[in-house]
């Protein structure tokens, strides 16, 4: 059985389950609204339309805060789901990160760690970003992630947004450069 909620501890940051006591520290790290402006929710900074965010993931399965491991502060967030997704497949998904944790390291940090816990369950991985996203689009290639043939237009807080869906398979996150070690993590 999948742990939707694990612990990871990876180079640079750390997941664990969020709890409600680090709502403030989340918020705060979500409270720019640059980390937002090409995200399909611009309003995600506000602490309504954010707060309406993470009430989502927590009625899903949960959801992770990746804490910094030299500062131990939260830096952001993320949630494996299987809402939006084919058998056989998790989305890693709803992902942010503070803009001082911007530049790389600290995203294939995060999404090493948990390409490896999903990966060693599931064969595919699947990330949905909103079409005009090119931040995290590019983010995504740079991590060998492969855009799909798929498209989905999901209704959020209302309104309609389309996301383009990118995969890392597991044989893909193996035998690539992008992820050295990653044949030991997935066994």
């Amino acid at each position: 059985m999948f742990d939707f909620q694990p612990r990871l501890k990876g180079e640079l940051l750390a997941m664990r389950p969020y709890r409600p006591e680090d709502w403030d520290a989340l918020l705060a790290a979500a409270s720019d609204a640059q980390i937002w402006d090409q995200h399909p929710v611009h309003g995600n900074w506000r602490e309504d339309v954010f707060r309406a965010s993470i009430d989502r993931a927590l009625t899903d399965r949960g959801g992770l805060v990746a804490i910094d491991l030299v500062s131990s502060t939260v830096v952001g967030f993320s949630r494996y789901s299987t809402l939006y997704v084919e058998p056989g497949e998790v989305e890693i998904g709803w992902t942010f990160l503070a803009r001082s944790h911007w530049g790389g390291a600290w995203n294939r940090d995060m999404k090493r760690m948990m390409l490896s816990h999903a990966l060693a369950t599931w064969p595919v991985v699947i990330f949905r970003i909103g079409e005009h996203n090119l931040r995290s689009r590019r983010a995504m290639e740079k991590i060998g992630g492969k855009l799909m043939d798929r498209t989905q237009v999901v209704n959020v807080s209302g309104a309609k947004h389309l996301h383009v869906c990118y995969a890392i398979t597991r044989q893909r996150f193996v035998n690539s450069d992008f992820w050295p070690g990653s044949s030991e993590q997935t066994k």
